[in-house]
């Protein structure tokens, strides 16, 4: 019950955010609560399950809930694209799962490759469409704790690196303009920056974790 009451209200100081500018504390945020929210999507439509008991359900029709709708959107249009990239993400990287500081080390390694030449919202969607790639593996390896460890890490990556970008663009609605469209043609407009030369993220990643191994 505590629980369930602690939720509430974080659920209601998150919305609170999206009614003035955003601090960035409030933005890393409402990444982890997208993030939990998307990698739930993603393992429902995988058929597997996760208990994430900071999980509070997005109130219909609110504007997080709005938020997470366009991201999946979004998502979708990409693995359309290139469907392999963002599945088997672990044995891409060639990672055992057994070790959270190796997955979330994965993780960061991939982001900075995605965003190491700008920020667009296209690879903001690659970067939570990796993190639930990486925790569909977790699960399926019997590994459900990485879940949330790979959430706490898009938090932090959030934080460090796009924290600015998403307050001068007054927060996380920005996505909302976005448009998704079942036009081929229209992929350019924006995805096209997200999976351009996507692949070599993920082995440019692996030679960074090369090393380490």
């Amino acid at each position: 019950m505590e629980v369930l009451r602690r939720s509430s209200v974080f659920a209601a100081e998150i919305m609170d955010a999206f009614d003035r500018s955003p601090t960035d504390k409030e933005l890393v945020a409402q990444a982890k609560a997208l993030g939990r929210e998307f990698v739930h999507a993603r393992l429902l439509r995988a058929g597997l399950s996760w208990s994430a008991p900071e999980r509070a359900a997005l109130a219909p029709g609110g504007r997080l809930a709005e938020v997470c709708t366009v991201l999946l959107r979004l998502g979708d249009e990409l693995e359309l694209i290139r469907p392999s990239i963002y599945r088997n993400v672990a044995r891409q990287l060639n990672i055992s799962l057994h070790s959270e500081s190796v997955v979330t080390d994965a993780f960061l390694a991939v982001a900075a490759q995605i965003f190491a030449a700008g920020i667009t919202w296209g690879k903001v969607v690659s970067l939570y469409l990796v993190a639930a790639g990486l925790a569909v593996d977790c699960v399926r390896q019997a590994q459900p704790a990485m879940v949330h460890a790979l959430v706490d890490c898009l938090g932090e990556f959030v934080r460090k690196t796009l924290a600015t970008w998403l307050r001068r663009r007054g927060g996380w609605t920005d996505v909302l303009k976005c448009v998704v469209s079942s036009n081929p043609g229209f992929h350019s407009h924006w995805l096209v920056t997200a999976l351009c030369s996507f692949g070599r993220f993920l082995k440019a990643a692996f030679f960074v974790l090369l090393p380490e191994r």
